[in-house]
């Protein structure tokens, strides 16, 4: 089970973490760096397995490729900003890590037009 694996990295880089804090705090922030990344490599196959089905399922529906593609990418930016904040928050910079929030946000909002703008469109024709 990944999620064992997961937890039990997870667990020893707290303990390593907490260890360095006492006697070499900079080196902390790399733990906590190469953690995530072995962590995101663990489920990585797994990502790929989710992408792979999403796209089988708009093949096989009338929806757009598009939208399937750009959802995925929204869902990236999503994963991606919440593990810098997650790291700059744990280094101390609040500040740095709520304008990656907004960053993101914006970013999102602005991709998400497409999706909204046919969502709409398909609302004004069902109704009369």
């Amino acid at each position: 089970m990944e999620i064992i694996k997961i937890i039990g990295i997870a667990l020893i880089a707290l303990i390593i973490i907490i260890l360095l804090k006492q006697y070499r705090p900079e080196f902390a922030i790399y733990v906590s760096l190469l953690t995530g990344v072995l962590i995101l490599l663990l489920v990585i196959d797994k990502l790929t397995m989710i992408t792979q089905l999403l796209e089988t399922i708009a093949s096989k529906t009338s929806i757009n490729s598009e939208f399937i593609s750009l959802l995925l990418k929204i869902t990236g930016i999503a994963f991606l900003s919440e593990f810098a904040v997650s790291i700059c928050k744990d280094s101390g910079e609040g500040a740095i890590a709520s304008k990656i929030e907004l960053g993101s946000k914006i970013i999102i909002i602005a991709m998400s037009i497409p999706i909204i703008s046919s969502l709409l469109e398909v609302i004004l024709k069902i109704l009369p």
